[in-house]
């Protein structure tokens, strides 16, 4: 039987999602084409590894805040606008990452980058994911998720290529063609449709000056604990503010009508685990495009080129799961794929627990593998089952909600084990030693997520058959 045509991943759909994915794609590329060069860009500025993570986490924290304002201004001034400026301000801030002077320079030029790459995330989703429409949901968040996965890992691999044989600067100077091609692209195909007058939505201001700083402060508190402790002064007090700073916001929230993060949508326990589930992937995903490179540099001795190269199980393994788990999404739901992906992460991830110089590069390699396609069983479904677990009226602040928490995961997680690693190797722990531990992260997560999946949705219900299908009594 022909499929319906609404059905169908029609031409129009497609060229939109590749002009889309363009764009949105250099964001996911660029948060972790940084981290091959950590060793190097820890060597250039004279500075330590937790400073350094700065460069990754102030960008992730940075599209954190960016998220909020993507919804609101696109129904301020339309998609196209919004989008135009997102990608002129990403290859402003590129061309200025490559001019930096000193450390302190890089992370503010980083932090502009990632607040255009924080516009061009949801854009993209919402954009994509209206043209869909529900019928097609889960196989275009299946396609959708190749490049978006496949952007963090080419990252490192691009960046041990550019400095292999290039300056540090050309890991940003890359995306200044990229960034032109996709706004010449989208004047091309994007429809410039003007928002209603008063239709966009009120911005939560007051919560987006608390719960950024908030988490701000406490990544910045984990990444200083790696070399002077807990008990210095600068941790204590980021933690104390980090942690009254998300109080206060929670206090706020809990009085305002339209809040930054909607804390009533975590009523549903469908929603919930979605979200704790997305918060955890991209702590696993970017803690692992962090460590990797390192542990491959460091405890391996590679090359930064070879360091990237490695990662490519990575990427292979979550191109392989993510079409796959959207594909199964649509007809069997989350909650079988989800703890499968886990189960599938954390058993992969032990084996880089006990990893050293010895460790056959062939074990190493299917760990990874196996570690790609369990990211991609998890990622694809849960970003689907948002979509089932909330009220249409709620769906744009579901959405945010969902990417906040999983870029401000990211950067919790890229602080975290760096903060392992820095204090391992402050306590005179081999470099081995120090990696094992970070690695633990990852199973710990995995543990959580395969929990939280219990209370994803089932199932999607099939749907109801039309009023001339159902026969008629005699």
């Amino acid at each position: 039987m022909t499929q319906p045509q609404s059905d169908r991943l029609d031409a129009p759909l497609l060229r939109l999602l590749g002009v889309m994915v363009l764009g949105g794609v250099m964001s996911y590329f660029d948060a972790t084409i940084i981290n091959v060069s950590v060793e190097t860009l820890t060597a250039r500025f004279s500075t330590s590894l937790g400073t350094i993570s700065w460069v990754a986490t102030g960008y992730l924290l940075a599209v954190a805040v960016a998220i909020p304002l993507a919804g609101w201004s696109v129904a301020r001034f339309g998609a196209k606008r919004v989008w135009l400026t997102a990608l002129t301000l990403f290859l402003v801030g590129s061309a200025l990452c490559a001019l930096a002077w000193d450390v302190s320079s890089l992370i503010a030029f980083r932090v502009l980058q990632g607040f255009a790459g924080g516009l061009l995330e949801p854009i993209m989703l919402t954009v994509v994911a209206t043209a869909a429409g529900p019928g097609r949901m889960g196989r275009v968040m299946g396609l959708i998720s190749i490049p978006i996965t496949l952007g963090p890992v080419l990252g490192p691999i691009i960046g041990g290529l550019i400095l292999q044989n290039l300056t540090w600067q050309w890991i940003f100077l890359v995306n200044v063609p990229i960034a032109l091609l996709a706004i010449v692209l989208a004047l091309v195909v994007l429809k410039d449709e003007r928002p209603a007058p008063g239709s966009a939505p009120p911005l939560d201001v007051l919560g987006v000056a608390l719960l950024s700083p908030g988490f701000a402060a406490l990544i910045y508190a984990l990444s200083q604990a790696g070399t002077a402790g807990f008990g210095a002064t600068r941790v204590v007090l980021g933690i104390v503010l980090g942690v009254l700073l998300i109080v206060g916001y929670v206090v706020h929230a809990r009085r305002t009508a339209h809040p930054l993060i909607d804390l009533r949508l975590f009523a549903s326990r469908g929603f919930s685990s979605s979200v704790v589930t997305m918060f955890l992937l991209g702590s696993m995903l970017f803690s692992l495009l962090f460590l990797l490179p390192l542990f491959y540099q460091q405890v391996r001795g590679e090359s930064v080129l070879a360091a990237g190269l490695l990662l490519m199980p990575l990427g292979l393994g979550t191109m392989l799961g993510m079409p796959i788990a959207g594909k199964l999404a649509d007809t069997f739901g989350p909650r079988g794929l989800v703890p499968t992906g886990a189960v599938l992460i954390g058993l992969s991830a032990v084996v880089y627990t006990g990893a050293d110089p010895g460790t056959s590069q062939v074990l190493l390699t299917a760990a990874q593998l196996v570690t790609g396609f369990g990211l991609g069983l998890v990622g694809a479904p849960t970003m689907g089952a948002v979509y089932r677990t909330v009220p249409a009226e709620a769906m744009g602040g579901a959405t945010g909600t969902l990417f906040i928490l999983n870029q401000i995961g990211a950067s919790l997680g890229v602080a975290v084990v760096a903060l392992i690693v820095q204090s391992g190797l402050t306590d005179g722990r081999t470099p081995a030693d120090a990696f094992d531990g970070a690695f633990w992260w990852t199973v710990g997560g995995a543990v959580v997520v395969a929990l939280a999946s219990l209370f994803l949705p089932g199932r999607p219900q099939p749907a109801a058959p039309a009023p001339t299908d159902v026969p008629a009594h005699a």
